[in-house]
């Protein structure tokens, strides 16, 4: 079954686009943008699903994003009311975030599976199928749990607001965790956090990875107001970790801390890292120091990622489950992260990172600087509508020998025209293809022996690329 056609479309969701949901009985606005089993009282009923409709499952659920953006949480509670309280029969943890909660989120699941939990994942966007979004000790679920899944949130949900696509998708993700049982679910926010669709959960952890200037239109113009929107997810006496830095942005988490009489543990104070000449990491924790520590993800700012992990590692340990270190160095080995600094060929050597925002893409230049000293580098790149692009290429561009500007398919993606004006004011070596796959294509066509492709800007065009190298492999010499 060929379902890669419909997978690989996506709604306006995921950590690059505000999809927070919810109703306006929230105080929330309105702004517009372009088989089943059910659940009472905890006890499922297994109902089986149409055969072969998994296709237009995706499109039914696709097509939600015509509700644009609800933020505000009434329309989820209904929902997971009606299915019994999935999200209260496993224990969570939530994480917030402008860059690296994904991450994050991975490495924590990879982590208490090595520890022997059953353990969910959910986190967005998907970068080729719907399914990645939901993961079961780190496999995402079937098309028939998807299918399952969907028609059992769709039974529930006569009277009122129709569901947005990510309600949708939230509710299902919190049903297949309880219908599977799992011990753990890491529960990743789409933007901000307060109003967010996942902020349903009462977490046993909160993470808030960092803060910085983001998609100001919906969190305010402000650091202390991103803060505030991110710090909802901030729960009562329940300990919060954090990697934030900025005064404006870490006064209003104290506060929010405080209040909340929530236990607070920030990088660079309660816990650090230092790094050795081996490319690991010493992690001088809020209890414990661990040498030899290493990751398994590419890029330095992944050590402040794991720093994060490990913190919440340490407060996990003392709280609901029993982590070894040896736990933690394993489910560190076997974690990966797609399309984040994602090396998808070593000849040629290609590499896909979605660095969708300014923060995200000074470091994938600080990586490419530091990594790619001896290879020229051709960048294939598409930046969202809402993006700082203009600032994102001049991070970039000088660490690049060719820059290929390009459009993911998708309505918020800028014109290949506008970056292409843009790019050339920073670089003399700029060409416009539209397509991904033809721009993926022509990079790797042309390119000198011992370079490098890159291919960043956004997640979704990072999406795209996946799709097509799956479906052509031979794009890149492999069979």
């Amino acid at each position: 079954m060929n379902t890669g056609a419909v997978n690989n479309v996506k709604p306006c969701d995921g950590s690059e686009s505000p999809h927070l949901s919810g109703d306006t009985a929230d105080k929330g606005t309105l702004i517009n943008e372009p088989g089943r089993t059910t659940c009472t009282a905890g006890f499922f009923i297994h109902m089986k699903s149409p055969a072969g409709n998994y296709e237009k499952c995706l499109e039914e659920l696709y097509s939600l994003g015509r509700f644009g953006i609800i933020l505000g949480l009434s329309t989820i509670k209904k929902v997971l009311k009606r299915l019994g309280s999935p999200q209260n029969q496993f224990l969570s943890i939530h994480i917030a975030g402008s860059n690296g909660k994904g991450s994050i989120a991975s490495a924590l699941a990879s982590i208490l599976v090595a520890s022997g939990q059953k353990v969910g994942l959910y986190t967005s966007p998907h970068l080729v199928r719907f399914n990645e979004r939901i993961c079961v000790n780190r496999e995402p679920i079937s098309d028939k749990a998807v299918m399952d899944a969907y028609e059992s949130v769709k039974r529930v949900t006569s009277g009122g607001r129709e569901p947005t696509f990510f309600e949708y998708a939230t509710a299902m993700a919190f049903y297949e965790f309880a219908r599977q049982k799992v011990d753990w679910a890491v529960i990743e926010t789409g933007m901000g956090g307060r109003l967010d669709a996942t902020n349903i959960i009462n977490p046993v952890l909160s993470i808030i990875s960092n803060i910085s200037l983001e998609h100001q239109k919906y969190l305010g113009k402000t650091l202390a107001l991103i803060a505030a929107e991110k710090g909802g997810i901030i729960k009562r006496e329940t300990p919060v970790v954090t990697g934030t830095k900025q005064p404006a942005a870490i006064s209003v988490l104290k506060k929010i801390a405080t209040l909340k009489q929530a236990p607070l543990y920030r990088l660079g104070g309660d816990f650090k890292t230092r790094r050795d000449k081996t490319g690991g990491f010493t992690y001088f924790g809020i209890q414990n120091t661990w040498k030899n520590m290493s990751n398994g993800l590419l890029g330095n700012h992944q050590v402040s990622n794991a720093a994060l992990t490990l913190a919440a590692c340490e407060v996990l340990d003392n709280k609901e489950t029993d982590i070894s270190v040896q736990n933690i160095k394993d489910g560190f080995l076997k974690n990966s992260w797609q399309g984040r600094l994602e090396v998808i060929s070593r000849s040629p050597l290609i590499i896909f990172d979605g660095a969708h925002n300014l923060m995200a893409s000074r470091n994938l230049a600080r990586f490419l600087s530091n990594s790619f000293k001896d290879k020229a580098v051709t960048l294939v790149i598409g930046i969202l509508d809402d993006k700082p692009y203009k600032a994102m290429l001049k991070s970039l561009l000088p660490f690049c020998n060719r820059v290929i500007v390009t459009q993911a398919k998708t309505g918020r993606a800028l014109p290949p025209k506008t970056l292409a004006r843009e790019a050339k004011e920073i670089h003399s070596n700029v060409t416009s293809i539209p397509d991904v796959a033809d721009a993926l294509t022509h990079a790797v066509k042309t390119l000198p022996q011992n370079n490098a492709v890159c291919v960043a800007g956004s997640l979704y065009v990072v999406g795209e690329a996946k799709a097509f190298i799956e479906k052509n492999p031979s794009v890149i010499g492999k069979k």
